[in-house]
Formats: C-alpha cells, sequence, structure tokens
C-alpha cells in the first residue's frame, strides 16, 4: 500500500471527511483490520485565509509547497491538498514536488464522466465560482459549468467561510443552498459538484434529486484507490 500525504487544516472540518472517507474506502476493499497509510500536515487555516482574502497566493503557494515538500520527505508517495480553492496554486505546489499531486478538479471530473454528466452546475467558494483555475479542468474535460448569479455567489461564500468552516451547520442555509441548487437544475444542470470541501457538511445526497458530487468524498476516494495501486 502506498502512503497519502494531506495537506489539512483547510478547514480541519472537512480535513475529518477525509480521513474518515479515506479509511472506509481501504477498508471497503481490503477488509477486516486494513486502514490507510497517511500522513497529514494540518496548517492554521487563518494564515491560509488571511492571504486568500488579500489576493496573495504566491504566498500561499510558498506555504503550500512548503508543507508539500515536507510530507514527500517523510514518505508520501502522492500527496492531495485537502481544499478545492487552493488548487489555484496547484501548479506551483507541484512544480517543487517530485512526486504526483492529485488534482481534486480532475478527479471530479473523471466521477461526472463515468456517472454521464456533461452539464454540471458548480458551487464553492467565490474563488472557485468566479475563476477559472477549477472551471478549466472541467471544461477541458468536456463538460459545460453553470455557477450561480453574483448574489448567490456571495450568499455561498459566507456561508462557508463565516459558518461551514466554524462548523455551524444551519437548517436556514441548508434551505438557501438547496434553492440555488433547485435553480442550477432547472437551467439544465444533469448534476452539482460540491466544490468546496464543507458543503458535503450540510448537503448530501438525501436532500435533493440532482444527482450530487460531493468532491472531498471523490478526492478521497481516489487516493485510496491509487494507494492500493487501482
Amino acid at each position: 500500500m502506498k502512503t497519502i500525504g494531506l495537506i489539512g487544516g483547510m478547514s480541519w472540518e472537512s480535513t475529518v471527511t477525509y480521513y474518515q472517507s479515506i479509511n472506509e474506502t481501504i477498508r471497503q476493499q481490503l477488509g477486516g483490520l486494513h486502514s490507510a497509510k497517511i500522513l497529514l500536515y494540518s496548517v492554521d487555516f487563518h494564515e491560509i485565509e488571511a492571504l486568500m482574502s488579500k489576493n496573495e497566493w504566491d504566498k500561499s503557494a510558498e506555504l503550500l509547497a512548503a508543507a508539500a515538500v515536507n510530507l514527500e520527505k517523510a514518505g508520501a508517495d502522492f500527496i492531495l491538498i485537502c481544499t478545492n480553492t487552493l488548487h489555484k496554486v496547484a501548479p506551483q505546489v507541484q512544480a517543487k514536488l517530485n512526486v504526483p499531486l492529485i488534482h481534486i478538479a480532475e478527479a471530479t471530473a473523471e466521477a461526472l464522466k463515468e456517472n454521464g454528466i456533461s452539464k454540471a452546475a458548480l458551487l464553492g467558494t467565490k474563488h472557485t465560482m468566479k475563476q477559472d483555475f477549477y472551471k478549466e479542468k472541467l471544461i477541458a474535460a468536456g463538460i459545460d459549468v453553470f455557477v450561480p448569479d453574483d448574489n448567490d455567489v456571495e450568499l455561498l461564500n459566507r456561508i462557508i467561510f463565516d459558518e461551514l468552516c466554524l462548523g455551524i451547520v444551519s437548517d436556514k442555509s441548508k434551505k438557501k443552498l438547496l434553492r440555488i441548487i433547485a435553480q442550477m437544475a432547472d437551467s439544465g444542470a444533469q448534476g452539482v459538484i460540491l466544490g468546496c470541501t464543507e458543503i458535503g457538511l450540510i448537503i448530501s445526497q438525501e436532500d435533493t434529486p440532482t444527482p450530487v458530487f460531493d468532491t472531498t468524498v471523490i478526492h478521497s476516494r481516489k487516493a485510496a484507490m491509487l494507494a492500493l495501486g487501482k
């Protein structure tokens, strides 16, 4: 079994899901008392978010690259950045490594195609929804990407940073997210990408008839299968 390197803490709320999902997949595949070989480097999200808010992406890249290099030195065979938004700096991080960085949007595109989805709504932080670094991976895979209007982009961003990253799960906010998903489906989206690793804390497939693609789970399962050489 290969060793998985995780850069977590962005936020730690969703890093918990990574650890759980990876180990559940390993247990499903191997049975018994098997669990994953994982190295976790958990950053201080306060520092990262402060840089993001000031668009100091190069400094964010330096912090994550340093974490990634430490994971590689510790024996990680490949590395995951446990957040969607910080994949904006994935190329800079990969450039510092000799092992692969497993891109969350590429894993998500694979899952969408496997399920016959060619038109998908993307929900996430405003950086993920408005900028191209994430959407371009989906578009390159032949997927049409829908994003909410500007007001709902700001609403989603507030819910993520002011609530979910702090462990606050509100029924009121959940209803707002489900309203956005329904509108996206009415606009032609065949599925919805939970393109922030925290959204899965509040929305699941049981909540909506629209097919849900939780990037946290997708990324985690991809890592587990790669660790098993599958």
